[in-house]
């Protein structure tokens, strides 16, 4: 049987909850950057769980974090991206291909500029698993992750009231999220401050979003389907 129309459907909690979501991650973004910038001494963490990690790496864990890695690159999500853009397109829902295009997109460039506004060098070892030439903050992998995993996330949420559904589906979404985090760190190419910023980075962008496209769809004169309508 179909659920009620949810709570966190109304547009008032809605906002109120996005707003809570974009100043607060906004907010600790701004203070881990404000502190890698600076060199404090969370960057001395950094480094020494960097080094445990690299210390404990093996062959077959290695294979395995490939894996997962490559499934959740910058690449890949917006390959992933392009395809549901399509079919939303076929489908012609048009406010969710403009909300698709607007999350991914945008915050695929948005994490460009941010590493060339930081331009923080990788983490560097005598035999390192994996070798890249970009810069390292904030994670990219871990960004389009947030923004691939936290639109399902809100799909769910606009589909089902139901808590036991909702809960299920945070919980598969944040350990996603973390499983990505972990590769990158466990192949030597982020520090934890690099994903962690990615992260709140995703969840401040998704909120923006979110909200704009929200607000686009209450001024819109268009009838809004049920599908369309959630967010």
């Amino acid at each position: 049987m179909e659920s009620p129309p949810s709570p966190a459907a109304r547009p008032g909690l809605r906002l109120g909850v996005g707003a809570v979501l974009l100043v607060a991650a906004a907010w600790l973004f701004g203070a881990i950057a404000e502190d890698v910038f600076t060199g404090d001494r969370i960057t001395l963490v950094d480094v020494a769980i960097a080094d445990w990690l690299h210390r404990r790496a093996t062959p077959a864990v290695t294979r395995w974090m490939l894996l997962v890695t490559d499934l959740h690159s910058t690449f890949a999500v917006a390959a992933y991206a392009s395809l549901a853009g399509l079919w939303l397109a076929w489908q012609r829902r048009w406010q969710r291909l403009l909300t698709l295009a607007l999350c991914i997109g945008g915050g695929l460039a948005l994490n460009v500029a941010m590493k060339l506004a930081f331009q923080r060098a990788r983490p560097k070892f005598d035999e390192p698993l994996l070798t890249l030439s970009s810069y390292s903050f904030p994670s990219g992998h871990v960004l389009a992750s947030t923004l691939l995993y936290g639109l399902c996330l809100a799909w769910v949420f606009g589909r089902t009231s139901r808590l036991g559904w909702r809960l299920l589906a945070t919980s598969v979404a944040l350990a996603a999220i973390a499983l990505v985090a972990f590769t990158r760190m466990y192949l030597g190419v982020h520090y934890l401050t690099d994903v962690g910023a990615a992260f709140l980075e995703g969840v401040a962008w998704l909120a923006l979003c979110l909200i704009a496209m929200d607000r686009f769809r209450a001024r819109s004169p268009a009838p809004r389907s049920a599908e369309d309508g959630a967010a």
